[in-house]
Formats: structure tokens, C-alpha cells, sequence
């Protein structure tokens, strides 16, 4: 904890000597970031890939890679924009006097990020932060060690320690991290560790944002095309391997349509991953075990499942994709984000009641807030119900995971799923304190009519007058 109070000092002491970054000096920093990854990308697949057990590179490529330079070229193109004045009104009685908000860094950002996309869920906030002219302060996880440590020595390479820092370590060195006095803590994770992060946070006054997950509901209304629904829900549920926070958790869909919508399942899965090299390992073998124990638990409470692929001889998967249908509400993998290749098909009631019965089971306290929505259908009276109806970070119609792909569009949770958002302006705001500035000027000149002057001391017939007019 010394170590880490002393680089903080250093930090510290260096944004207090360059407290106003230029705006040209914020491009080249995020310039930097976009050389690094453009320089290393063959490497920092492979660390991805040695990290997961197998992960094809053009997973990582385009789950993350190309997010980050989207993220780069994006914010290049209109942190001018998001650096001018936001002007404000002013109340009639100070017309003459003008008001804006101006946007300045908040100082020293802490981002702690997880270990399912290691490169881009570090990175992504880190640009934002830089963008709004903070230094940067990076611990990434423990449990991809590999990518951490190569992406630690990259970083270190780029920049001088003062403008972008990390520091790698286990779990007891993330609390000590996330105990320091930061100027603004970024967590992406769990929402079990998420509140021991926001207590650490707490006793020193540091403002968060909180990246969390949850159990993201995926839709399927009777008038959804159940090919289109199908193959997306398994592209967004074994991309990754489903180790991803906003991937499909459930499926909720008519009791008449579930024996079509799992047809369509199994072969689309058989279309995208029957080749072993698809799918995305699990990041250790504790998470295996989870795995195979979410499913046993489900069977033991009364589920069925049935597998995603056929069996394979060339295949080296440790745990095979699959489906559990006539899923328990009692059992583990209804009561826990799942964050694997394993999807939960919960029917409800046909017809007109269909979308009730949706709603009221996500709203029904079966599980936390979710991260992200999914809905597939037709049926806009159906869709805007939803909408309205139930709480979601955000919503995809029609498809997966791609609200969380656009940077024009804030990504954030609510409630358990998390808090603040990031992402484009967003992003920049959340690292930005806008500093609110009212200039006095008296009306055409005179100073009589200046700010307070109408209303100092004595007070008579003049306030009077004017607090009469201000009602």
C-alpha cells in the first residue's frame, strides 16, 4: 500500500504541474494507444488466445481490437466538440448575465478491469479518461495474467508511468488499489466484487462508475423470424464462450414455439462453431467446474438439456455448448449470471398473454436488473411494451450485443447491472467535472442593476417590489 501511495503521489504531483492538457496533447496521447495496439496486434492475440486456452485471433480482432479503434478515431473526431462551453440559461432578472459549463479533467482515474476482454475493457476507459485530459491509473485481472502482463509492458513502453501507469498484481493488491484516494474509479466486473470496490471507494469520497452484469434476457416474441432470432442469440451467447456481461443469458419464448426455436438453435450453432477452432476456451479450469456444475445442478432441480453440437471427434472442447429447457427457478443457473456456453430456454403462456408473462417474470424478482435486453419480433405494440415495462443498461431489437458496439450510444447498467455509463461523450463526461461559471453584468451597463446590488441591505419598498415580481 506504501508503493502504491507514493506512485500516487507522483501522479499526482505531475497533473499538478500540467492540470490543463491541451487538446493537442490529448490526441497524441490517444494516438499512442492506437500505435501501440496497431504495432502489437499479432502478439497481444496470442497472449489473448494462451490466457482463454484457444481464442481465434479474429475473435479478438473484432471483439476488441477494432472496438478500440473505433473508440480512438471516434473520440479524435469530436473531443474539439465536447471540449467548448455548454451554455446555460439564466433567469430573467439576470438577462444581462451570462452562464456556461466548462469541462476540465477530474484529475487522477483509477480503472480496474476484468479479464474476458482483457484488451478492450482496459483500454476503452482509459481513452475516454485521457480524452478528458486526466492521468491514468491501470489494474488490470489477475486471472489473464498473460495478457495483463504483455499489455503492462507495452504500456509502459508507450508512456511515461505519470500519464498512463499499471500495476499488476493479485487480489489482495486490487483492494489496495481500489482503496486509494483516486479522483474517479472505473470498475468493470462482477457486481459481487463491484460492492467491495464501491465500499473501498466510499471512505474516501472517490466518485464510480460501475460496469457490472447480470442476467440479460433475450426475447423472442411470436412474431420474431425464429432462423434470424436463433442465429443471433448464438452468435451472442458463444462469442467468447459466453464469458461476456451482456451476452444472452436466457431465452424467454411461447411454450408453442419452443421445440422450433430449439431446432433453429442446434443449427445454428452447427452453422457458426461446429469447426473446434470457433470456440473461445474457458479462462481457467475453476470456471470448467462452474460450468459443469451450473448444468448438473439444473438436471438435479429437473431440467433436460440437450447439446448445441453434434459430437465431433476433432473437437478438444472441455465443455460442450448446451440448452437446458424445463429450467427451475430454485436452480443455480437461474440465480446467478451464468457467463458460459450454456442457455436456460424459459416458455411462458401463448398468445395475447405473452408478452405480460415476459415482462412479469423479468420483473418478478427471479434475478437482478439485467445488464442488457434482447428482443426479436414484428410487433411494435409488443416491443414498445417492453420498453416501457421493464429496466435494462440497454436494448438491441433484433439482434445482440450491438448497442455496446457504437460509441454514439451510452453503455451503462441500472441498479445491480451497475451505475454511470461510458462510451463516446459519455465516456467523456463521466471523467469530466463540468464546472458551472455565471458572469455578472449589470443591464445595458448600469451598475445598479448588477447581480445582487437590487437587493442589498436595508430592505423596503425596492425588494418589496421585486420579490413581488418574482413570484
Amino acid at each position: 500500500m506504501n508503493r502504491l501511495t507514493i506512485q500516487l503521489d507522483e501522479i499526482r504531483a505531475a497533473y499538478a504541474a500540467e492540470p490543463h492538457s491541451t487538446i493537442e496533447k490529448r490526441m497524441e496521447r490517444i494516438g499512442r494507444v492506437e500505435a501501440m495496439l496497431r504495432a502489437n496486434e499479432e502478439k497481444l492475440c496470442k497472449a489473448v488466445a494462451a490466457d482463454f486456452g484457444h481464442r481465434h485471433p479474429m475473435e479478438t480482432q473484432l471483439a476488441e481490437l477494432s472496438q478500440i479503434y473505433q473508440a480512438c478515431r471516434y473520440t479524435k473526431k469530436h473531443l474539439k466538440e465536447w471540449l467548448k462551453p455548454v451554455h446555460l440559461e439564466t433567469p430573467a432578472y439576470l438577462s444581462s448575465s451570462t452562464a456556461w459549463m466548462q469541462a476540465q479533467p477530474k484529475g487522477i482515474v483509477g480503472i480496474m478491469s476484468p479479464w474476458n476482454y482483457p484488451i478492450l475493457l482496459a483500454l476503452a476507459p482509459a481513452i475516454a479518461a485521457l480524452a478528458a485530459g486526466n492521468r491514468v491509473w491501470l489494474k488490470p485481472s489477475e486471472r489473464s495474467s498473460r495478457t495483463s502482463g504483455f499489455l503492462a509492458s507495452l504500456i509502459q513502453e508507450y508512456f511515461h508511468f505519470t500519464e498512463f501507469n499499471v500495476t499488476t498484481g493479485d487480489a489482495n493488491t486490487a483492494a489496495d488499489f481500489a482503496a486509494l484516494p483516486f479522483d474517479h474509479l472505473f470498475f468493470s466486473g462482477s457486481t459481487a466484487i463491484g460492492k467491495k470496490v464501491m465500499r473501498a471507494a466510499a471512505d474516501n469520497l472517490v466518485p464510480i462508475t460501475l460496469e457490472l452484469g447480470g442476467k440479460s434476457p433475450a426475447l423472442v416474441d411470436a412474431s420474431a423470424n425464429l432462423g434470424d432470432a436463433a442465429s443471433s442469440i448464438v452468435y451472442g451467447k458463444l462469442l467468447n464462450s459466453g464469458q461476456t456481461c451482456i451476452a444472452p443469458d436466457y431465452v424467454l419464448v411461447g411454450e408453442q414455439q419452443h421445440d422450433a426455436l430449439l431446432a433453429e438453435l442446434m443449427k445454428a450453432t452447427q452453422a457458426q462453431f461446429a469447426k473446434p477452432e470457433m470456440l473461445t476456451g474457458p479462462i481457467d479450469p475453476e470456471q470448467t467446474a462452474r460450468w459443469h456444475f451450473l448444468v448438473d445442478d439444473a438436471i438435479a432441480h429437473g431440467a433436460t438439456a440437450t447439446p448445441l453440437l453434434e459430437p465431433s471427434t476433432e473437437s478438444e472442447r472441455v465443455f460442450e455448448p448446451v440448452v437446458l429447457s424445463k429450467v427451475s427457478p430454485e436452480s443455480a443457473v437461474m440465480k446467478e449470471e451464468i457467463f458460459g456456453p450454456i442457455l436456460p430456454i424459459i416458455t411462458v403462456s401463448d398468445g395475447a398473454a405473452s408478452t405480460t408473462a415476459m415482462i412479469d417474470f423479468i420483473n418478478g424478482g427471479n434475478s437482478p436488473t439485467p445488464l442488457a435486453l434482447y428482443w426479436f419480433g414484428k410487433n411494435k405494440a409488443n416491443l414498445n411494451r417492453v420498453i416501457a415495462d421493464t429496466r435494462s443498461g440497454g436494448i438491441t431489437v433484433n439482434d445482440v450485443l450491438l448497442h455496446a458496439a457504437c460509441d454514439g450510444i451510452p453503455f451503462g447498467g441500472i441498479g445491480s447491472s451497475g451505475m454511470g455509463s461510458y462510451h463516446g461523450k459519455a465516456g467523456f463526461d463521466a471523467f469530466s467535472h463540468y464546472k458551472p461559471i455565471l458572469q455578472v453584468r449589470g443591464l445595458f451597463g448600469l451598475n445598479w442593476l448588477r447581480g445582487t446590488s437590487a437587493v442589498h441591505p436595508p430592505y423596503g419598498k425596492k425588494v418589496a417590489r421585486l420579490l413581488k415580481q418574482l413570484k
